[in-house]
């Protein structure tokens, strides 16, 4: 089904290496490296046929970063040192974490059979979180390097990579990291391969990027099985925006996809009809560096006048005055799960806002409503492509721009169809996108709700299968295929409500299969479901920040979680304090806190026993007015040991 797709590379690859165009390997630090080389090159004269545009593709943590350091340094790009570890993962969270999280560019210069070659080279995040990285990234090449892992073989993102690089048109040039490794499965792993995806063995790279064998064999395959870019200079000008951050300013990463761009130029935007001033033009090498013109088939970087809420990911630049055909526009990430983000302090909510704004420009898979809580004030609602997406883009605003930050419990958006003439007028619709539950309507007038609903694929060790299993089953899911990729191990494909994922379902994974079992998952559509509003009362009174949105059959468990929370932070009173669960009118969890009591019978030293009984009886029919007209105060740190995320 996938020879259909996409073309492969059937011819054996060169082992004869190859001379290294660049002579400043000994130069000591990067800068100079790069400063030599742009003194010997001019962009302009590299034809459209010496142009290579590629990235690295695989599962997370099978060397995509490492064998870009290896290209890098063969290239002479960056000078060869043992300290090159993950050159283009700038971010401090990506080296932190050991993944890449933003998709990178780097430019490479190249000489083969005495010509010189520019190679634009595009390292991808492996996480099934950042797959629209991996997207926009194959939206610049033409091809693209399959990098699978020796010790472990094809993995869930492995599938999903591939599949997306088909969906593409792209080349595909498998390549077997890790080779060195006194656990690696060569052998196995190139049946694995062909039998996946049909390549070849005879077609298949074997490589230590940590070692750097053999990676000079992946460029010669590079120029010779990878096609240069279809472009045309003498077209007017079309430029595809396909990522930006601000770095003092907006930079704008592009690829030229027809003519040639340069500084001064008055450029306009296709979907907002801006227009703009190009200040400068550059390339990544793996720094920013200037150059005098960005040509078709090139991959770089634009700087304009532009404001942090212009760039659009996906629009189509052009110059002004010259209409051209739209480019093809990405797919829009739907996200998948929601949570609240709110400064600690809030006199500081105009800085939190700007770095928000500053860092969602950078990461276009985030979805920013501003919000308002109760408990915590003014803040931010922001929807992601997954748990570890919103763990990375915490982190982010921490790190990067120094935020303490309060986040919710990460839920997810429900639909709801609701009845009657007037209900639909006064919301507008009359089926409701919520994942606020203080935005639930009632539930007298909601018809049907649905849940959304994702296409999971897991693969796992055989003798785990059990386990896993019955996991996915407590989780409400649906086995769709099962079968063998080998003797040692399954592949699951499973259907899964997301609210039942997003949490912990990874972690419980994990701990099943020992750590070998991946998990990677698409999102389907919704689903009808029994979705109800989970209320919290303390004495009576409904506590709206603290309900919660979720299944029937969850509803119990979460319920029972919120109110040994609530009874661990709120103190003890003069009176008796009652925390119900409750689902409509139905009490699904109780917790009370007993309250303080005077012994009114202690100056008491003999007589009736009734003397007491009285005391006691007038000491509770206090108490119960005292209850009947005291307002209870929830202290804000409860309410946040309930509603904050639980790092733990």
């Amino acid at each position: 089904m996938y020879l259909k797709s996409i073309r492969f590379l059937f011819t054996p690859y060169r082992t004869s290496p190859s001379k290294i165009f660049c002579r400043c390997q000994h130069v000591q630090t990067q800068d100079l490296v790069v400063e030599r080389v742009y003194r010997q090159l001019k962009l302009g004269e590299y034809e459209t046929r010496l142009i290579r545009n590629f990235c690295i593709i695989a599962h997370i943590d099978h060397g995509k970063s490492t064998l870009a350091d290896r290209l890098l340094e063969i290239t002479g790009t960056i000078p060869k040192s043992k300290e090159n570890r993950q050159v283009l993962d700038k971010l401090e969270v990506e080296r932190e974490r050991g993944i890449t999280v933003k998709a990178a560019a780097a430019s490479m210069f190249y000489e083969y059979k005495n010509e010189k070659y520019l190679l634009n080279l595009i390292d991808t995040p492996g996480h099934v979180d950042f797959s629209t990285e991996v997207a926009r990234s194959l939206s610049a090449c033409q091809g693209a390097i399959l990098l699978v892992d020796a010790s472990q073989g094809i993995q869930a993102q492995t599938v999903a990579n591939f599949l997306l690089a088909c969906d593409s048109f792209l080349e595909v040039l498998a390549v077997i990291n890790k080779i060195d490794l006194k656990d690696a499965k060569i052998n196995k792993t190139l049946e694995q391969i062909t039998k996946e995806f049909g390549i070849p063995n005879e077609n298949i790279l074997k490589i230590s990027a940590k070692h750097g064998t053999n990676c000079t064999s992946i460029l010669d395959q590079i120029i010779e099985k990878l096609p240069p870019p279809v472009c045309d200079r003498q077209q007017n000008l079309r430029l595809l925006v396909f990522d930006s951050y601000y770095e003092s300013c907006p930079i704008v990463i592009v690829a030229v996809m027809d003519g040639v761009i340069r500084p001064g130029d008055k450029i306009q935007s296709k979907l907002t009809t801006k227009t703009y001033t190009v200040l400068e033009t550059g390339i990544f090498a793996p720094e920013r560096m200037r150059a005098e013109a960005l040509y078709a088939g090139q991959v770089g970087y634009v700087i304009c006048d532009t404001k942090i809420s212009d760039t659009v990911v996906g629009d189509t630049w052009h110059h002004l005055g010259i209409d051209v055909k739209s480019l093809t526009s990405f797919k829009i990430p739907r996200p998948m799960v929601f949570a609240g983000f709110y400064p600690i302090d809030e006199s500081n909510y105009n800085q939190f806002e700007q770095s928000i704004e500053r860092l969602s420009l950078n990461d276009t898979g985030v979805r920013v409503q501003t919000d308002s809580n109760p408990a915590f004030g003014k803040g931010f609602r922001l929807g992601f492509l997954g748990l570890l997406h919103m763990e990375i883009y915490s982190q982010r605003l921490q790190s990067e721009f120094g935020q303490q930050i309060i986040t919710t419990i990460p839920g997810v958006a429900y639909k709801c169809k609701i009845i009657g003439k007037d209900n639909i007028k006064q919301h507008g619709s009359d089926l409701l996108l919520i994942s606020d539950s203080m935005k639930w309507p009632d539930t007298n007038i909601i018809q049907q709700c649905y849940e959304p609903m994702v296409l999971g694929q897991i693969v796992s060790p055989t003798i785990c299968s059990l386990p896993l299993k019955i996991l996915c089953t407590e989780r409400r899911g649906v086995l769709i295929e099962e079968y063998s990729i080998d003797e040692k191990r399954t592949l699951f494909k499973y259907k899964l409500p997301l609210a039942e994922i997003v949490y912990d379902f990874f972690d419980q994974l994990k701990q099943i299969t020992s750590g070998y079992g991946t998990f990677d998952y698409e999102d389907s559509d919704y689903e009808a479901a029994n979705i109800v509003k989970l209320k919290i009362l303390i004495n009576q009174e409904s506590i709206d920040e603290l309900a919660v949105l979720c299944h029937s059959a969850r509803a119990k468990a979460i319920g029972q979680d919120i109110v040994s929370k609530l009874r661990e932070n709120i103190d003890r009173q003069q009176y008796k304090i009652t925390i119900q669960a409750c689902v409509h009118s139905h009490v699904l969890a109780r917790e009370i806190i007993q309250p303080y009591k005077k012994d009114v019978g202690a100056k008491l030293y003999g007589g009736d026993k009734t003397r007491l009984m009285k005391l006691l009886k007038r000491q509770e029919e206090g108490k119960e007015r005292m209850r009947q007209i005291a307002n209870i105060e929830v202290p804000r740190q409860a309410i946040i040991s309930v509603l904050k995320r639980n790092k733990s």
